[in-house]
């Protein structure tokens, strides 16, 4: 049983969450009229290609990044729910390349092998993206004023660099079968190699882009869709050995070969994504959310300017609203209500402050 509610009014528990993790619970009871409205617009706020095969590829390698309808909105269970999901893919990827490794030593295949060194590196680029998860929990310092979080975007360009120069040695091996050709054994267990490598990388890429969105890490999304292009690459092996068990022995080092040039191409994806974020780039679908949470704030009469960046995984900001009343107290009100309503629609945002200016002539003296 529920006590009594007090008319037109409601609490908002706000958590304020600094960079080492600690969230501090503030709950701020705003006062409303009779015609309040909250006008909380939870969402996308845009339109993405949904139907058809363009739609089947929009959704399956450019995932949102921006859905923050479940997303988890303290700091330190974000950070420590992307550590978990990269501890569990690092260990899927490590056993699926053990296995793919086998594989390799029996058949002598080059393009598993390029799919092999491939998939080793993209278990060891879990690790700097682990370190970074935990430099970001760190408390800013008057050096470092908003924290640590940058570093999760810096590990994204280590990301790219060793996935590059994987694609670089895979593609140097194949190459070298075209000069010294080697005879393939046991292609049929090159078939089993190349599925076991997708199912691996997928359940991989499904795992990092679920949590990616969630925390709103680029990074980890970039990195689950690296798995999942991963996974079309080892299907690809498995047409190689059908291209030896049908007669064409150089089927093998062509597929490894497409594969190292297939890398390169779809790297270009992750590299601007990543350096997007380094220049505070961000989705005007966020803008465009905590624009109208704000304009539906009762008090507030026009939005002037909304500024929002990512550091890491959190996103800070600021705005500036225009306000009809004359008095600094009433407009600090409607400010904090303002902000309560920007904190609902974007959860896993941090520093927010809202500055009013007051539109209504001040009273006679």
């Amino acid at each position: 049983m529920s006590g009594p509610r007090r008319p037109h009014a409601h609490a908002h528990d706000h958590r304020r969450v600094d960079h080492d993790g600690h969230a501090h619970e503030r709950a701020t009871e705003h006062g409303h009229g009779p015609n309040h409205d909250h006008g909380h617009d939870h969402g996308p706020g845009h339109s993405h290609p949904h139907g058809g095969v363009k739609g089947f590829l929009y959704a399956l390698f450019v995932p949102h990044t921006h859905d923050s309808a479940d997303a988890i909105d303290d700091a330190m269970e974000a950070s420590t729910a992307g550590i978990r999901a990269l501890k569990i893919s690092l260990l899927i990827l490590l056993a699926t390349t053990a296995l793919q490794a086998v594989v390799v030593a029996f058949t002598g295949s080059i393009a598993l092998l390029a799919d092999t060194i491939h998939n080793f590196a993209d278990a060891l680029t879990a690790i700097p993206l682990w370190i970074a998860f935990v430099l970001g929990r760190r408390a800013a310092t008057r050096r470092y004023t908003y924290g640590y979080g940058r570093a999760e975007d810096l590990a994204g360009m280590f990301i790219v660099f060793v996935v590059a120069l994987s694609a670089i040695v895979a593609g140097w091996q194949a190459i070298d079968r075209f000069i010294t050709p080697r005879p393939i054994e046991h292609p049929w267990l090159l078939v089993a190699a190349g599925l076991i490598g997708f199912l691996g990388n997928e359940a991989v890429a499904i795992y990092r882009i679920r949590v990616g969105r969630r925390i709103g890490s680029a990074a980890l999304v970039a990195d689950g869709v690296h798995a999942r292009l991963d996974g079309f690459t080892s299907l690809s092996v498995v047409l190689g050995a059908i291209g030896v068990l049908l007669g064409f022995p150089l089927a093998d080092p062509i597929i490894g070969l497409l594969i190292s040039v297939s890398i390169m191409v779809l790297l270009w994806g992750t590299v601007k994504s990543i350096g997007a974020r380094l220049m505070d780039a961000i989705d005007p679908a966020l803008v465009d959310r905590a624009e109208r949470s704000l304009e539906r704030t009762t008090g507030v009469a026009a939005v002037r300017e909304v500024r929002l960046r990512w550091v890491g995984h959190r996103l800070t900001g600021a705005a500036v609203v225009d306000v009809e009343v004359p008095d600094l107290e009433s407009a600090r009100h409607i400010a904090a209500h303002a902000e309560a309503h920007v904190r609902e629609a974007l959860r896993n945002l941090d520093r927010f402050t809202v500055s009013p200016v007051s539109r209504a002539p001040l009273p006679r003296r």
